[in-house]
């Protein structure tokens, strides 16, 4: 069995914790099995190892996301990044291809679309295996996951099965025939929906690998993975559920009931957090239900406070009432300027200072740190000069072609357009300050090079 497990979303319901770059499946926020601390994604993919469910994953993500997955779970994981953001049916088109040209399965092979989010317990990954066999058993060409719904929901789709008492809608005791879907409704047809057994769309899908690429083919007809992906704005711009579920004639649902949570929420996620507060938060005696998430050095201190969140991170502070949380989507796209904080294939940064000067010249200033055996790319800079200071670790460093072993102490100066790269001998951690205009991401031009 393949599982593809789709990583996307902006991440502006949980700001300033998330961002563009780093949405909320990437945020270490909930208590792993060790002692510590780990992410919806971690958790996951920790999940299937340990019910064994599969040894083949692959995440399919955009651009963006490609290097928090490889941070978070190391470098021998798949990873088909999207071009552009196009939806989940490009996504998981684009993920088959992989399989079908890259990976070289065949078309009888079982694949399952998952999301990489989801809070839920090892019933959840016995559901997905029910479903997998459903399709091997050729009970029905497209076969998805029902969760039992706890009340009338207007946040989730609906799928309705054939009348559960009816002998002919059952194909074996765990899988019912689908009659239809019915998209986000109100509160009273939610009701309805209830009354007839209706179940929450958990967004997971099994199928045979060539049932996929048939639609695939309607599109792309390609000899390899890497011209699919060059001509991926030929995909509709259109979600799986619409593209495929709907449209299916052999569908069939498994119910699953268990926990099952969407975290995508302050309030949602604040129920799980491991704590009142993390990181460097002081809660005084007279807080009553008030959570507290701290990404700075700075201390901050909570007293008095009912029903509240604080969430502090290098992107900003947020002080807010729980009732109102979800209102933070509103605001988030006014009060983003830059990712302050990332994720990246070699470590993570943090923006320390971002400063304009009289004369238009600007500085951005970054604590950097590369994990042992790490390294940052052979690369210059058209508009910028950097300089770099070692605070902690060792590495080598290469200017134009020149290679020295750099320490803690150790200052490097990397004027304008002149190749640079640095590789982490133990974990490695430096300040960058990057002088000139503009000062963006983008300005950067790579070579290759053979450390």
């Amino acid at each position: 069995m393949q599982l593809i497990l789709l990583s996307g979303g902006s991440g502006k319901r949980l700001w300033p914790l998330s961002n563009d770059a780093r949405s909320k499946q990437f945020l270490p926020l909930l208590a792993s099995p060790n002692g510590g601390m780990e992410s919806m994604i971690q958790r996951v993919v920790r999940q299937i190892r340990e019910v064994k469910l599969t040894d083949n994953i692959t995440f399919a993500t955009n651009a963006v996301q490609r290097d928090s997955i490889i941070n978070q779970l190391g470098e021998d994981v798949n990873v088909v990044a999207e071009p552009e953001r196009r939806d989940t049916f490009p996504a998981i088109a684009l993920a088959a291809s992989y399989l079908t040209k890259e990976q070289k399965c065949n078309d009888d092979e079982v694949v399952v679309i998952m999301p990489c989010d989801v809070y839920t317990e090892s019933k959840y990954f016995a559901t997905i295996a029910k479903m997998a066999e459903a399709v091997e058993n050729n009970v029905a060409d497209l076969v998805l996951m029902g969760i039992t719904p706890t009340y009338p929901s207007e946040k989730f789709g609906y799928v309705v099965p054939e009348y559960i008492q009816s002998t002919e809608s059952v194909f074996n005791k765990d899988c019912l025939r689908v009659a239809r879907f019915t998209e986000k409704p109100n509160e009273e047809k939610a009701k309805e929906l209830l009354k007839q057994n209706a179940f929450w769309n958990g967004g997971v899908f099994a199928f045979r690998l060539g049932y996929m690429m048939n639609i695939v083919n309607q599109y792309i007809q390609t000899e390899t993975f890497q011209e699919t992906q060059k001509r991926y704005t030929e995909f509709p711009k259109i979600s799986f559920d619409y593209e495929v579920a709907e449209k299916a004639e052999s569908v069939a649902v498994v119910p699953f009931s268990g926990e099952w949570k969407d975290l995508g929420t302050w309030n949602a996620l604040c129920e799980e957090l491991p704590s009142t507060h993390i990181g460097n938060v002081m809660m005084g005696d007279n807080n009553v239900n008030t959570h507290a998430v701290n990404e700075l050095g700075i201390p901050v201190f909570c007293n008095g406070l009912k029903d509240v969140i604080v969430a502090a991170s290098p992107d900003g502070i947020m002080v807010c009432d729980k009732q109102d949380s979800e209102k933070i989507k509103t605001y988030a796209n006014k009060l983003t300027t830059r990712p302050m904080y990332e994720e990246r294939r070699w470590g993570t940064y943090r923006v320390l200072d971002n400063a304009e000067y009289e004369d238009g010249t600007r500085s951005l200033t970054k604590t950097i740190h590369l994990n042992a055996g790490k390294n940052i790319s052979y690369q210059l800079h058209h508009h910028r000069s950097e300089v770099w200071t070692c605070v902690e670790g060792e590495g080598v460093f290469v200017l134009d072609g020149e290679r020295k072993e750099v320490k803690r102490g150790d200052v490097m100066n990397i004027p304008v357009e002149y190749l640079h790269a640095i590789k982490a001998t133990t974990d490695l951690t430096f300040i960058e300050v990057q002088i000139g205009n503009p000062l963006v991401e983008e300005d950067i031009e790579r070579f290759d090079y053979e450390w």
